[in-house]
Parts: C-alpha cells; sequence; structure tokens
C-alpha cells in the first residue's frame, strides 16, 4: 500500500491530531513522503516504492500481522459506503493479517468487480488469492464447497482467456469433490471447461462434444446462465472446427442472444467475431462475415474494452483477407496483435499473426510471412493449445521460406503433420498447402504436387470450406498452366471464379479474372 489517507493514517495511530500532523510533516519535509489533496481531505504517498519497502521489511511480523488486520478494520469503518471502490486494498490486507475468511471474501469481490469491466487478468488474480486463502483454513464441508466454488471461477476467468491447460489445472483437485457433493451448479461450469480443454487442447472433439453437451444439460436443469454462454459457446466453435457450420451458429448464437440481453458489450463483439469466424468465414459467406466483424469492431471500440478489441480487430482483419482487402487487413490483423498482447490473450493472437503469414504470403513479402507463421506456431506451442494449427503454421513456415529460396525442407516432416491432424476445418488447407510446397520445389514433384491438390479439392468439397475450395481450384490452374495445358488451366480458374464470386471474395474474383484473361 503505497497512498493512504489522513483519515486512514488517523484511524490507525490513535495519537492525538498535533502530534500526528508533527509526524507527517517530518516525514515530508525529509521528501520520504508526498502530500496530495487538502488537509483533512489529503493523502499520502511513498516518494519510492523502496522507501516503502524498507519501512515495511523493518517492521516485526507479529506486528505486520495486527496492522494489517487493523487497516483493513479501519478501511470497512471509514468506507462503509463505497466499500467497492477499495475491496482489492482490503483483500490484500486481510490476506497479510492471515484473516483468510475476510481475504477470501473480498478477493472473491475484487474478482467479480473486474469481471463486470472484461479485466480478466486482475480477475484471475484476485481468484487466486481466494484459492489460496480458502485453501488455509480449516477444511469443513462449507469451505470445501466455498474451494469448488473458487477454483470453478478461476478456472473459467482462466478459459475465457484461451489458456485451457491452465484452467484445466485450476479444476482437477475439486472435480472428486463436486461430484460427491452432487454441485450440479459447478459441475455444468466444470465440464465446460473440460470440454473446452478436449477441444482446443486435445483436439479430441468426441470427448468435448460429449462434456459440452453434459454440460448444456445440467445447465438447464439449475438454470446457470454462466454455463449456457460458454458451453454454447465452446460447443458452436467446436462444431464450426468439425465442418458442421449450421449447428455451429445456433449454439453460437445462443451465446450471443445472452449477452444481448445482459448488454455485455464486450462480450457482444468477442462472440460476434468468433461467430464470423468458425462459423461463416470457412463455409465462403464472406459478405455476411465482414458486416459481422464489422458491427463487432464498432461495438468493441464502443465498449472500450481492450480483450473484445483484440478480437474484433483479429476476426475484421480476416473478413478483409476473405473479401481480397490485403491491406485492410494487415492493417486489422496488426491492431488486434496489439491488444491482444495488451491483455495477455493468447489463441486469438496466434489465429490473428496466422492470418497476417496468409496476408504477407499473397502480398509477396515472405520474410514477414515466414516471420508471422513461426510466431503464431510459437504462442500456440508456449500456451499448449490448438496442436494441429500449430502443426498447420509450421508448413506454412516451410512454404514461405521455399519462395523465399531457403534450401532446409524436410517433406517427411511436413506429411507427418498432416497426417497428425484432427481438425476437419483444417483438412484441405494441410494438403493445399503442401501441394504448393511440392510444385514450387521443382519440375520432378509436379504429379505429386497435383496428388496433394486433388486430395485438397475433395477434402474442401467434402468438409463445404467453399472459400478454401475456390482457392483450391486456383492452385490447380497455376498447377496446369506449369505443365503447359492451358485449357484445364483456364477451366480450373473459372471454377475458381465462379466459387468465390459465389463467396463474395470480390477481390479473390478480380485478381482470378485478370490470370485467367492473360491464358485467353
Amino acid at each position: 500500500m503505497r497512498e493512504f489517507s489522513h483519515a486512514l493514517i488517523k484511524r490507525i495511530m490513535g495519537i492525538p491530531e498535533h502530534e500526528l500532523l508533527s509526524n507527517l510533516s517530518t516525514l515530508k519535509d525529509s521528501e520520504l513522503l508526498y502530500e496530495r489533496g487538502i488537509y483533512p481531505q489529503s493523502n499520502y504517498i511513498f516518494k519510492h516504492a523502496l522507501t516503502r519497502e524498507v519501512v515495511y521489511d523493518s517492521i516485526l511480523a507479529k506486528r505486520k500481522k495486527k496492522l494489517h488486520e487493523e487497516i483493513g478494520n479501519a478501511i470497512e469503518e471509514l468506507y462503509k459506503d463505497n466499500l467497492s471502490e477499495h475491496y482489492e486494498v482490503l483483500a490484500e490486507h486481510y490476506f497479510l493479517s492471515e484473516n483468510y475468511l475476510k481475504g477470501a471474501e473480498y478477493s472473491r469481490l475484487a474478482g467479480k468487480k473486474a469481471e463486470k469491466t472484461a479485466s480478466l487478468n486482475d480477475a484471475i488474480i484476485h481468484s487466486k488469492k481466494r484459492v489460496t486463502s480458502l485453501e488455509r483454513l480449516p477444511q469443513t464441508d462449507d469451505i470445501q464447497k466455498q474451494i469448488i466454488d473458487a477454483r470453478t471461477i478461476l478456472g473459467l476467468y482462466i478459459s475465457q482467456m484461451n489458456y485451457n491447460v491452465k484452467a484445466k489445472e485450476a479444476i482437477d483437485p475439486i472435480i472428486d469433490l463436486a461430484i460427491k457433493y452432487d454441485y450440479k451448479r459447478r459441475l455444468c461450469q466444470i465440464y465446460s471447461i473440460l470440454g473446452a480443454y478436449y477441444c482446443f487442447v486435445e483436439d479430441n472433439y468426441p470427448e468435448a462434444f460429449k462434456a459440452l453437451e453434459e454440460a448444456l444439460k445440467i445447465s438447464e436443469q439449475v438454470k446457470d446462465i454462466v454455463t449456457s454462454v460458454l458451453a454454447s459457446f465452446w460447443f458452436g466453435v467446436a462444431l464450426g472446427w468439425n465442418c458442421e457450420f449450421e449447428r455451429a451458429a445456433l449454439y453460437v448464437q445462443r451465446a450471443l442472444d445472452i449477452n444481448v440481453a445482459a448488454k455485455s458489450l464486450w462480450g457482444i463483439a468477442a462472440i460476434k467475431g468468433n461467430l464470423a469466424y468458425s462459423c461463416y468465414y470457412f463455409q465462403g459467406k464472406i459478405d455476411l462475415a465482414f458486416q459481422t466483424t464489422s458491427e463487432a469492431l464498432h461495438i468493441a471500440e464502443e465498449s472500450g474494452d481492450s480483450f473484445s478489441k483484440g478480437i474484433a480487430y483479429g476476426s475484421h482483419g480476416v473478413s478483409c483477407y476473405g473479401k481480397g482487402l490485403l491491406g485492410e487487413a494487415e492493417k486489422n490483423l496488426i491492431k488486434g496483435v496489439a491488444y491482444l498482447e495488451k491483455t495477455n490473450e493468447g489463441a486469438w493472437n496466434a489465429n490473428a499473426r496466422f492470418h497476417l503469414g496468409e496476408t504477407y504470403f499473397e502480398m509477396g513479402n515472405f520474410s514477414r510471412s515466414k516471420e508471422q507463421y513461426e510466431k503464431g506456431s510459437w504462442v500456440w506451442e508456449n500456451i499448449r493449445l490448438n496442436p494441429s494449427w500449430a502443426n498447420l503454421l509450421k508448413v506454412g513456415v516451410a512454404k514461405s521460406k521455399l519462395i523465399s529460396k531457403e534450401k532446409d525442407l524436410n517433406l517427411e516432416s511436413l506429411y507427418a503433420y498432416f497426417r497428425n491432424n484432427k481438425v476437419r476445418i483444417i483438412e484441405g488447407w494441410f494438403q493445399r498447402y503442401i501441394g504448393e510446397i511440392l510444385l514450387n520445389i521443382d519440375d520432378q514433384h509436379i504429379s505429386e504436387a497435383e496428388h496433394w491438390v486433388q486430395e485438397a479439392i475433395k477434402a474442401d468439397q467434402r468438409n463445404r470450406m467453399m472459400f478454401h475450395l475456390g482457392k483450391d481450384y486456383a492452385l490447380y490452374a497455376e498447377l496446369f498452366k506449369r505443365k503447359g495445358d492451358r485449357l484445364k488451366a483456364r477451366e480450373n480458374l473459372s471454377k475458381a471464379i465462379e466459387i468465390f464470386k459465389e463467396c463474395g471474395a470480390d477481390g479473390w474474383t478480380e485478381k482470378a479474372e485478370k490470370e485467367l484473361a492473360t491464358l485467353s
């Protein structure tokens, strides 16, 4: 506590006013303290944090505990009419005084306060302190239920930041305990966290669907809104990545509707960005994706929240890429990355970098393309998330390096990345990347490249990845052009143009039409 009010120090010291003022004057004259405001409403601030630490360290441990308790009690009394402004300080003082019951309660309140402003990093810090406080208390049934509450809420905060491994670690110690107490309200939230873990960490969609369906079933019984939002959202994203786009949109829309009803601007913006990406963009509804991310961006700006701005700018950058507006894509994706790094968000940071890599590749800036693919892959691996996507980015790195004439290419490792892929939505993406690499190695690999491009076309047709199907046909046209078969090159480029037009991918349509004109 580097700053304190005159009223607080007066209450704690319990000495006559003239003596207190004399002591404070001495400290001010020595420039150890600054005074801000007009007496008696003034505040005092230590000039340096180090000064505060030296003074604090000079106090005996037993005396410190007593002082922290007295300060906490004084703050409760002095500021009882606006106590919410002091939750964070009270949590700290009661924790250090070893009054863990009050420390836990004020940590809970501070976490809820941070959550309302979408300050999830702060909410996580307070939740961790709450868990520590409760676990230092005698383990009665009531305290154990509070620990289930605290660890589940911590897991939910961490999951929303897309650190799903850490979220699962938060709930692992209380899963059996929640089952023992048949604590349905928390069980549905626990299953939500597990569902997100299975989907985004293990790429295990059957287990993810099972856990999320269980979460939604229990949440309906106990009317838990938190699970209705998060489980619906994660289920929708997982379905989208499994190419079940219509079902995906229904679940994500359910989460969006609840946020709209609650007038949560940051929630609306974040979910709209994900709805556009996971449900519209991949199936080729580029115009709808662009409209939705434009709305997300407007709402995020209105909210003033950095977390939702990061997702909104990132997802809008992807929509711009889908429209073929590469300059706008670059600008929005860079903004998205800046906001996402500011809020310490992991998954969308990697995702935005991935699409920056895509954008720079199309712009012909292969060194920057490689850099963004590498950074995106590193982020995903660092937070142990989306292993199949991280491998796709590694293939992207190889693609950029090859075009830049770097020779350290290991085809077997690229094939292994594809074999280990468990995500349907990127199946054809892998195959097109590998086909493009083979096409650009040398003329001896063209027949092998053709096989991979054909497989990409089959996969994207099967998975209804229409925008990507258009890109497959455009690459297939390039392959026939290299072979000198202008007829088949025109035929495949015409198919690409037809698909791009249907998707609303205007810039890609224009590019393909210009290429077609050179083949006439």
